[in-house]
């Protein structure tokens, strides 16, 4: 990967939104009056759980597999929780590829169903998702597979475009809350927001029981922990990117932290006030607005509801459990 000091400029993000939007519609943002009635801010909403596969990883997947071509790729192979591996299987499928894709045993049972659909080959091994990633690695040299990474330049590309619309979207916006998985979502807000030269906060969000990005970005190190949400699995990271970290100790302003419980009142106030459906990474930025509102006050604020492919049990509980 190129130095991370040369975010991507304006012109390469345009260029990777062209190809996106070859596929799909830009999605929209809104600021829900419920919200704002709720929490006394005007919090504007990014809704990638309106994309093709319910979350914003689709678009790194499509500049990713455009770049990839299908010469001389006999398949390609990936390790995910869920939402990149939709991402992989349907970029792969436009190009007439087959795609492996490995998730952890006890993943998502929808989020999987979701990747057999768009015609992957599911293969279950590990107890998180580092160990599935290493298993996947294996199996690419071992199968003669093309290894799709979950984070690189050009899914940042890819991804950058939901933040481009955002910004572009709605002037005078003060802070921007995006979730931290592997870093992709959050490195391209920050690509969109330097190549528009905009005076912008962004906030980085992890669980807090899935803390090793918080703690890599307090302590300018990369720091490994173990990962025990058991809602926010789009955060449930144990092993940071050395590239994701070196673009967040440049340019995030903070991390903030989130437990499981203020995740799940997120999903409800999300759900009561604009009747979407978010997954738990999906409304961490919203359980971080509502954690740190009091500083807030005044400013217009932005999350970015990454996805929402949560599974209907699950859901059914976050919904049925004390307001």
């Amino acid at each position: 990967m190129p130095s991370t000091d040369l975010l991507p400029s304006l012109e390469t993000l345009q260029r990777a939104a062209a190809t996106v939007y070859r596929v799909l519609d830009p999605t929209p943002q809104y600021a829900w009056p419920l919200l704002h009635e709720s929490l006394g801010l005007e919090v504007w909403v990014k809704h990638e759980n309106h994309t093709p596969v319910g979350a914003f990883k689709v678009r790194g997947g499509l500049v990713y597999f455009d770049a990839l071509g299908r010469g001389g790729t006999r398949g390609v192979i990936s390790a995910t929780r869920g939402n990149h591996g939709q991402s992989v299987a349907y970029a792969a499928g436009r190009y007439g590829l087959a795609s492996t894709i490995v998730v952890p045993y006890g993943n998502s049972r929808e989020k999987n169903s979701a990747m057999r659909a768009l015609g992957a080959e599911l293969i279950e091994h590990g107890d998180d998702f580092q160990s599935a990633r290493e298993y996947a690695t294996r199996l690419a040299a071992e199968r003669g597979l093309h290894m799709v990474p979950s984070f690189h330049p050009l899914l940042l590309q890819g991804v950058a475009s939901y933040s481009l619309e955002l910004l572009q979207a709605v002037p005078g916006l003060a802070v921007v809350y995006v979730p931290i998985g592997l870093g992709s979502g959050v490195c391209g807000m920050i690509a969109a927001r330097e190549a528009l030269g905009l005076p912008i906060e962004i906030v980085g969000v992890v669980s807090e029981h899935a803390p090793a990005y918080a703690l890599s970005f307090e302590q300018k190190r990369p720091i490994e922990h173990a990962v025990s949400t058991a809602l926010a699995d789009g955060m449930a990271c144990r092993t940071p990117e050395p590239e994701a970290l070196e673009i967040l100790w440049r340019h995030l302003a903070r991390v903030v932290r989130v437990s499981d419980e203020e995740v799940a009142a997120a999903m409800r106030l999300i759900f009561t006030c604009t009747h979407n459906v978010a997954e738990g990474a999906g409304a961490a930025g919203l359980a971080a607005i509502t954690k740190e509102r009091e500083h807030l006050r005044g400013r217009k604020v932005a999350f970015v509801l990454s996805g929402g492919n949560v599974d209907r049990e699950v859901y059914a509980r976050v919904l049925a459990s004390a307001a």
